[in-house]
């Protein structure tokens, strides 16, 4: 069985002393207040309504975790991420977003990658590129480019370059993927599911892979 249709809720952080402290390893969605993390979430672990999508926009205000693998045995988990940049949200809710998702982006010892869901026909904003510099440069980093069936295959390959040669120069060395995603037709959604379901099983990023069970 894939290991992420195992996932499940487990809890949901709205402060950063509510964060699990079992040094379970973790990868964060995150993305754009309308760029379909929930979603992609759902699609990924191949369940419809695991993670809360909702029409409108900026609804997640909360760090929500989803754990997976054995019942018995938490083997990482799935953080959603409040979503950033939308334009009508409160200068309160824009600071609520800096004090715990900025922070947790950066100070997250267990966090094993950050998947950046991007709108293919927007390609890397300027909120895309401050995201990118809250994430360590030791903390892998993947961007899903999303929507890709609203493009032509050409104008999709065509921004999967443009944004592959971006992260690469803001990035040098950093072992990053780009890759096409759409949550309508399910393109790419295996592709990923590698890259997560690879951070999960090999753990933090220079840390000794652990035993096979």
């Amino acid at each position: 069985m894939p290991l992420l249709t195992t996932a499940r809720f487990h809890t949901t952080v709205a402060a950063l002393h509510q964060l699990p402290r079992d040094g379970v390893v973790e990868v964060a969605f995150v993305g754009r207040s309308n760029a379909g993390k929930s979603t992609a979430i759902n699609v990924l672990c191949n369940r419809r309504r695991l993670a809360f999508s909702s029409r409108t926009p900026g609804r997640t205000q909360a760090l929500n975790y989803f754990s997976v693998g054995p019942a018995d045995r938490v083997l990482g988990y799935l953080v959603d991420t409040p979503g950033y940049g939308y334009a009508s949200a409160p200068l309160e809710t824009k600071h609520t977003w800096d004090q715990l998702a900025g922070r947790y982006l950066q100070d997250r010892p267990q966090l094993a990658g950050v998947v950046l869901l991007a709108d293919v026909r927007r390609g890397l904003t300027e909120r895309d590129l401050r995201l990118i510099d809250w994430v360590p440069p030791s903390t892998r980093l993947a961007v899903a480019l999303t929507k890709s069936d609203k493009l032509s295959r050409e104008q999709a390959r065509r921004t999967l370059r443009t944004v592959g040669a971006e992260l690469a120069r803001l990035r040098p060395g950093a072992a990053d993927s780009v890759l096409l995603f759409s949550a309508l037709n399910r393109s790419g959604s295996d592709e990923l599911a590698r890259v997560v379901e690879n951070w999960i099983e090999t753990g933090l990023p220079g840390s000794p892979q652990p035993p096979a069970a």
